[in-house]
This record gives structure tokens, sequence and C-alpha cells, in this order.
């Protein structure tokens, strides 16, 4: 009885011999010609490792992202008790006391700092407040030179605003008053301009609030009345039109008006 082929899904798996050396010696036996040796082939040059081009104010992994400036190590100070500080992410805040506290199994001296406006204690660890950017208020002779800032032209970056905003913001983490000052010189308007737009003005508030907070500790006043004087100097201030300059900081030959709409 003839047998019903088998379908090819039925079809058991097979594996196709290879034929080793001594088969293939065989076969050219049979031939009358002896087996052909292959000859080695050479290793082909493996192509040299390119980096990736470098694209520049970005760092290498970074894809096209912009690049953060890590934040400035404050000098080595010495905090006591009573002393007005400042913590680059919070502002001014005031020591409250100096303890040695366990944590966790560990003995730490930690800086107690408080933030009566935020209603908020921050701790420190004392070895630690160095590279957290804790340092004393500013010298009186560094914050005439912010004040000074303050007079001169804004400097507009040909960026997006959301770039210029991040970078704004990241002046004012910074905890320097010179940058902060930057800030409010770039984002102030004077009577006659065009107002600021809403995260324009958000920033710019920041700014003044952190400017107004230090000046307020180094008069011995308090932060509404530093304000106040902060805002009489910058009406007093006359200012042309803002200079506009590249990524890098350079000037370039177009000036555009001080009132930069935001994108």
């Amino acid at each position: 009885m003839p047998t019903k082929p088998v379908a090819a899904k039925d079809a058991p798996d097979r594996v196709a011999p290879v034929p080793d050396a001594a088969d293939d010696a065989a076969a050219a036996e049979m031939r009358g010609s002896s087996p052909v040796e292959a000859k080695p082939q050479p290793d082909a040059p493996e192509a040299p490792f390119r980096s990736p081009p470098k694209m520049p104010g970005h760092m290498p992994g970074m894809h096209g992202r912009p690049q953060i400036v890590p934040r400035a190590m404050a000098a080595k100070e010495d905090f006591a008790e009573g002393d007005y500080v400042v913590y680059p992410t919070h502002g001014v805040g005031k020591v409250e006391r100096i303890a040695t506290e366990e944590i966790a199994g560990h003995k730490l001296e930690l800086i107690h700092i408080t933030f009566e406006e935020n209603r908020m204690t921050l701790r420190v660890p004392v070895a630690k407040a160095r590279t957290a950017g804790l340092r004393k208020l500013a010298t009186r002779e560094m914050f005439e030179k912010a004040l000074d800032l303050l007079k001169g032209r804004a400097r507009i970056k040909r960026t997006m605003w959301s770039r210029r905003a991040q970078e704004y913001e990241q002046k004012i983490n910074s905890g320097d008053p010179l940058q902060i000052a930057e800030v409010v010189r770039d984002l102030h308007r004077n009577a006659g301009q065009p107002d600021q737009s809403f995260s324009e003005r958000q920033i710019y508030e920041a700014a003044m609030d952190r400017l107004a907070a230090e000046m307020g500790a180094l008069d011995g006043t308090d932060k509404a009345t530093a304000a106040a004087k902060l805002a009489e100097k910058l009406k007093a201030i006359v200012k042309g039109a803002a200079v506009e300059v590249d990524a890098d900081g350079a000037e370039v030959e177009a000036e555009i008006e001080a009132a930069t709409e935001a994108e």
C-alpha cells in the first residue's frame, strides 16, 4: 500500500551533515586530485576608534543638553550661634545652635539653621557645610560690587527663553550675590518699558527677594525695608537698550530692546 508523503509540518527536524576533513580528502582522491589547502586569510584591520565630535558648550555623553556648571564650594569658615548665613537654595538664615547628635548610629556635629519666613529648620553637618555652599553674609565690599552690576545694561542671550530661564534659576540658587544681581539687572523694567511676562516676573521677584534678604541682614534691618531701598535704587538707574550676547557671553553687533518677550 503506497505510503502517504509526510507533510512538511509533520516532518522531523533534520540537520544537514557537515563534511569533515577526511571526507574531503576521500572525495578528492576519487577525483584523482589532491585536496586543496585553504589559504589563511589575513585578518581585516580594525577601524580606528573615533570619539564623537564634541559640541561647544556641552559635556560628553550629555546628548545635546546644556552644560550645568557645578556649584562652587564656599570658603572654609567657622560658624557660631547667632550668625546670619546664606544657604544656596534657601537664602538667608540664622544659626540657632551647633550641636553633636547621633544619627543612624553615627555622631555628627550639626549646624541648625532657621529660616523664619519659611518656618523651617535645616540641619547641615559641619563637615559638609563647605561642599553644600553654606557661607556667611557677603562683605560690604562684595555687596557693593553686586549693586554696581545693577547699573549696567541688560545682557540678553541669543537663546530660547526656556534656556535663559534655566540659567537664571541656576544663578539664583548659586547663592552668589554677584550672579543674583545679574538676574535682577537683566530682567528689571523701568517705567515706560514693556511689562515682564509672568515667568520673567516670577524669576525677577525671586532674585530681588534674595538680594533684599542679604541686604537687610547686612544693614541690620528687615527684608521689607531693604526691598524698598533696593527698588528706589533701581528706579534711579537710567539704562539704554539691552546688549545682545551669544551663548558664550560675547557681545554681538545687533542690539535689541530691553524688553524681550518670553517665548
